[in-house]
């Protein structure tokens, strides 16, 4: 039948065309079809509270973890268990380290899209924050001596910092003035976690005056700030881009 289908085209080529167009027919039509499938269903999986809320008085699903409703009066728990108002001093250091944990996520993105090689460095950073902030949440004045030895932030951490500090600044230009946040996505993310890290190390102060958390917090905080200045001038060096030098008002 092929062949009496062949002979009804001027040239061999008009019949496997005409095939071609019909298959592509079809294919655009189931294209169409699944194209329209996919998006009714995208529709459909957009969430709203009334829905949400009907659908568990019907499934009853089991409550999560992630809310516990103990600090709806405004009270929260250190890692020793002892109860504090949210507004202590201990809460404030440990939300702004916390803040800095997220920002520094975000400048990691940026360095991850520029490819500049910072982002295992800052990826360890965020680790050692979660450990910083176990150091603040276990007041020394007030936790056994078991809890403390195990939330204790090790000196090595600070050092680690500085080692990288030194190989990163040995392959920049020397600085000559002061700069602006800039230079780039990443880098400019990576000034805004500096200034984030120097309002978390304020947090602290007060603390480390009390003698509730030890001073290597202090100083890792301290330390990491100067790190983040350097290595985001070491993003805009790495990506070509131009940093922004401060012009005193004439």
């Amino acid at each position: 039948s092929n062949t009496r289908n062949l002979l009804k085209y001027k040239h061999p080529m008009d019949f496997f065309n005409n095939r071609a167009i019909a298959s592509c027919t079809v294919l655009v039509a189931f294209s169409s079809y699944f194209t329209v499938r996919v998006f009714s269903k995208a529709k459909k999986s957009n969430l709203t509270f009334n829905e949400i809320v009907n659908a568990k008085e019907q499934n009853k699903p089991k409550k999560s973890i992630l809310y516990t409703r103990t600090g709806d009066k405004g009270t929260s728990a250190l890692y020793n268990g002892q109860r504090r108002s949210k507004a202590d001093q201990t809460f404030h250091a440990l939300g702004t380290t916390d803040e800095l944990n997220s920002t520094i996520g975000i400048a990691r993105e940026h360095c991850i899209i520029a490819r500049n090689g910072l982002d295992q460095l800052l990826a360890e950073i965020q680790s050692r924050l979660f450990d910083l902030g176990a150091a603040i949440a276990t007041p020394r004045d007030s936790s056994s001596e078991e809890k403390m030895n195990r939330t204790k932030f090790p000196p090595e951490s600070t050092i680690e910092l500085e080692c990288a500090l030194d190989e990163l600044d040995s392959k920049l230009p020397k600085l000559t003035n002061f700069i602006l946040p800039s230079g780039g996505l990443a880098a400019a993310h990576l000034q805004l976690a500096r200034s984030v890290c120097r309002r978390a190390e304020r947090s602290v102060i007060p603390l480390l005056e009390t003698g509730e958390i030890d001073s290597e917090v202090g100083k890792y905080l301290n330390r990491l700030s100067d790190f983040l200045f350097c290595a985001a001038r070491f993003s805009s060096h790495f990506e070509g881009k131009k940093e922004i030098l401060w012009e005193p008002k004439k």
